[in-house]
């Protein structure tokens, strides 16, 4: 069984590293972090112009008409870079959202749009510091209105529509709602990592469209794609910092010798790509699931997410220690890395929420 991806994905993989290194350097991290500026959009208007935006969008809705396996193979690279942009929350969750769960007349109002990055979408699901439930989702749905308060939002103070997961009478729903409308106020959010801005957004009947359907399954499918999507960033990242970590060792001198030569550093860097490439497999295999819509997926996102949190925090740790004094200073460049492992950890559910849905998730499986 071939789990590597094909020539023209490697090549799509290779246009989209190229395109991060020229024009995403750690520079650019480093002054959003500096600045009031939610997100490079010099890079978001590069990422657009090459088509990005709309990969797994269909041609019939302005897209590029390709698949989940593009997308991986693009959420790795953007990894690498730790890129301040908001893709994930546009492409990830907000049109993959409407794509699969959306009316016919919304995917044509919306989709076309989102492909061409002439707006910015995001996915509305948190409530607070408790993780989201079909139990416990307070955010209202009636009479064409949404009320309630989402905390934290991905992208929430630059986003032009949101897909709100909402209360429909009892039921969890999914509904759209344009963020530019009435009946809206955000409030930008502090976060570790600056360079993904969030916000906390409240809604005072605000209009809205409910999506086809309604039910808990459509969003553990939107979770499920993401947490595959985003552990193929966490691995670039992993990635990343292990290179980072390497380089610096094989540069710095201590007591005459390179610190790389030290058992101890030697160490570090072995269990950092231990963990990376178990991070890989299990993405990899995400990536099949969720490319073949496999029955597998459930599991198989599960543990990607797992695996891609504690691969991420690792390398990103250990990458510090590895500079030492100096990496954790604010000159350092160790600390993108280390505030995008963090913030990751947390996107979509933290690593332990996962651990308790794939025990859930296989005990199910395996009394069925």
């Amino acid at each position: 069984m071939n789990f590597d991806f094909s020539d023209d994905q490697k090549m799509l993989k290779e246009q989209v590293r190229k395109f991060l290194t020229d024009k995403c350097p750690y520079s650019v991290p480093r002054r959003i972090l500096d600045s009031d500026e939610p997100y490079a959009k010099e890079v978001w208007k590069g990422l657009v112009e090459m088509g990005l935006t709309g990969t797994a969008i269909p041609e019939a809705y302005g897209g590029l008409g390709l698949g989940a396996l593009e997308l991986c193979v693009i959420a790795e690279e953007l990894g690498r870079a730790a890129a301040p942009v908001p893709f994930s929350s546009s492409v990830y969750l907000a049109s993959e959202a409407i794509k699969l769960f959306g009316t016919e007349k919304q995917k044509q109002t919306w989709l076309p749009k989102l492909a061409a990055g002439e707006i910015i979408g995001t996915f509305a699901i948190s409530e607070g510091l408790h993780a989201p439930s079909a139990a416990n989702i307070k955010t209202s749905f009636a009479g064409g209105k949404v009320n309630g308060v989402k905390t934290p939002v991905p992208d929430g103070d630059i986003a032009d529509v949101a897909v709100v997961v909402v209360n429909a009478g009892g039921k969890v729903a999914l509904a759209i709602v344009d963020l530019k409308g009435a009946g809206l106020s955000h409030e930008v959010l502090r976060t570790f990592d600056p360079t993904r801005s969030h916000a906390e957004i409240t809604f005072k009947d605000a209009p809205a469209e409910l999506m086809d359907g309604q039910g808990w399954e459509q969003v553990s499918r939107i979770l499920d794609g993401a947490a595959v999507l985003f552990a193929f960033e966490q691995v670039g990242g992993a990635e990343a910092a292990l290179e980072m970590a390497r380089d610096y060792s094989l540069e710095r001198y201590a007591f005459g010798r390179q610190i790389g030569s030290y058992q101890a550093i030697k160490h570090k860097l072995a269990d950092m790509y231990v963990k990376k490439e178990i991070a890989k497999s299990n993405a990899y295999f995400g990536a099949m699931m969720l490319n073949d819509e496999g029955a597998e997926l459930p599991e198989a996102a599960a543990a990607s997410r797992i695996a891609g949190c504690d691969a991420y925090v690792f390398a990103a740790q250990e990458n510090l220690q590895t500079h030492g004094g100096i990496g954790y200073t604010w000159e350092a460049n160790t600390q993108f890395h280390y505030r995008r492992a963090k913030l990751l950890a947390l996107t979509v559910g933290a690593a332990i929420q996962w651990k308790e849905k794939l025990v859930a998730r296989l005990e199910a499986k395996n009394a069925a």
